[in-house]
Parts: structure tokens; sequence; C-alpha cells
């Protein structure tokens, strides 16, 4: 009886995640038709709307006020609002990745996207080394696989899967059209990592979020726990890190921004120190969103360092 009606569960499991991703994409299929701005733009248009209703906004308005305590309400709100629109945004973009990357170094004709820093793109993937390449929730993330996928640098893109599954399972199809290597973060995906930089490989990863096993960082004035695997993986392979951003430009327009490799700290045997690998990496990172902080994910619950036995708020 239990077994029977653990296999009724299973089906009626199955048959839920089917017709959610039928509705997934469904939905996608709207905004393909849409075309990327118009479907980015109702994308913004609900999350602003909805955000604010959300827990999540709490979190953020929190956030912002911790680290720009000299702006008024009015300019935290704006960051806040600001922030909903980015997220909405490309989430309006998602279908259209492949179209939204349109760099062509050889055209005369201004695209939808710009690169700056190429020719690091071209000297990581033409120099014969592994290397490692950091990221943010910023502007629209995913644009810096697409670049690496079409520039031919043999890159593994390590990202979190939705909780969704049937969300998940539609981006994982949208993100195998246009990127390179994908792992997703997961018990043992460290192995599969490691195995793509011992390849000669490259290793992208966002590093801007909480990671509770993490070690000790300051982010914008505080205390922030970030995964250490990429200090950790420069530390063994003394390969070359840099840093990729995606801004957000006028006109539905973006630019990328590849930094040169990081002068990484070092300890007295000479190797890369793996917490201030990550403090260097953080820091880059705490540049670029006070640089354009209304596009960051500031929903996150990025401060959870505890505190005397207490996890700290938000």
């Amino acid at each position: 009886m239990a077994h029977h009606t653990q296999r009724s569960r299973s089906l009626a499991s199955r048959l839920t995640e089917s017709v959610m991703v039928g509705f997934v994409r469904g939905v996608f299929a709207v905004a393909r038709a849409l075309g990327p701005e118009r479907s980015g733009a109702v994308g913004a248009a609900l999350a602003r709307t909805i955000g604010p209703l959300l827990p999540a906004h709490k979190t953020a308005l929190a956030n912002i006020r911790a680290v720009y305590p000299d702006k008024s309400d009015a300019e935290v709100r704006a960051i806040a609002r600001g922030a909903w629109d980015n997220l909405g945004r490309t989430g309006g973009e998602y279908p259209h990745l492949g179209r939204l990357f349109d760099f062509d170094p050889d055209s005369t004709v201004p695209g939808r996207t710009e690169v700056d820093g190429i020719e690091h793109f071209l000297s990581l993937r033409d120099d014969g080394k592994p290397g490692i390449i950091f990221s943010a929730h910023l502007a629209n993330w995913e644009l810096p696989a697409i670049c690496a996928a079409r520039f031919g640098l043999d890159a593994t893109a390590v990202f979190r899967a939705p909780n969704d599954p049937a969300i998940a399972r539609v981006l994982h199809e949208i993100r195998s059209e246009t990127m390179g290597g994908l792992e997703a973060a997961r018990q043992g995906a460290a192995f599969a990592m490691q195995g793509a930089l011992e390849k000669g490989g490259h290793l992208g990863m966002l590093i801007d979020q909480h990671f509770t096993r993490g070690v000790l960082v300051n982010f914008m004035g505080r205390p922030a726990l970030v995964n250490p695997i990429l200090g950790k993986f420069a530390r063994r392979f003394d390969c070359p890190v840099h840093g990729v951003r995606v801004i957000r430009l006028p006109n539905h327009r973006f630019r990328l921004q590849l930094t040169p490799p990081l002068d990484l700290p070092r300890d007295a045997d000479g190797q890369i120190d793996v917490q201030g690998a990550m403090q260097a990496m953080t820091s880059v990172v705490e540049g670029w969103v006070r640089e354009n902080p209304e596009q960051w994910l500031w929903m996150h619950r990025r401060w959870r360092v505890p505190a005397q036995g207490k996890v700290s708020s938000p």
C-alpha cells in the first residue's frame, strides 16, 4: 500500500513538473515573440510592481541602508526599484540571450553588446594555461558565458540551478544552446571544476552571494562569507585570475568588461593566499556594485556572518 502511494505521488510529481515545464515554455515563447526589448520591458514592469510587495524587498532596503547610511529614503528606494527593474528585465531577456550578445570586432556597425578588454579574452584563449574568471549578479550576468563560447574560449560556467525544477529545466535548455560547458553548483561539482582546469580549460563563477562555509571578507564595509573555491584553485594551479562584469547601457545595450589578471596576495612560501585572493576578488566586485548599484541583486541576504552564536540580519 505504501509502495502504491509512493508510486502515485511520484507519478503526480512528474505530471506536475511536465505541466509546469509546458507553462514555463509557453511564457518563454510569448517573451520570444515580443522580442528582446519588449519582453525585457514587460519583465521590468512586472518586477517593479510585484517586487516591492515581497519580503525580499525589505531585505533589499535594509542592505542598501546599511551600505549607504548617508543616502535619503528616496535614494534608497530608487536603488531598490532599479534593482527590481534590472532583475525583471534580465528575466524577460532570457529567451533572447543568443541574440543579445552580437559583438563583432570586425563590424563597423554597433550592435547591442560591446566588449571592453576583448584582448584579455583572446589572451586567455590562446595562452595554453588554465584560467579563472569571477563575476557578479550585475546587469544581465549570463552574457559573459556566451561571449566565451562565441570566441572559442574553453570555459565551464558554474551556476546555481533554480529551486523550481520546471524553471531549472527550461533555463538549462536555453543556456545549453548559447554557452559552452555548464556545471551546476552541487555536491561533487568541485571535482568537475578541477577537471576543467587540469585540462587547461577555464572556470567562470559568480562570487557575490553568501556561502555558509566560506571565508570571511570585507564587502561594502561589512563582514561577509564568500565561497573560497576559486582562491583554492588559484593557489593550486597558480593560473591567471580575471574578473568580468556586465553593465546595462541605455537603449537596450550592454558593455562587457574583462579585467587584466589580478595580482593576488601570496604567503611567505610564495603561494597564493586563499583568503587574500577572495578578498581581492570581492573588492573588485565592490567597485563594480558601487559604480552601478541599481544593477545589482540587493534582495539577496548577502551579509549573514555569525556573531556570538547568532546570525546577523538581514
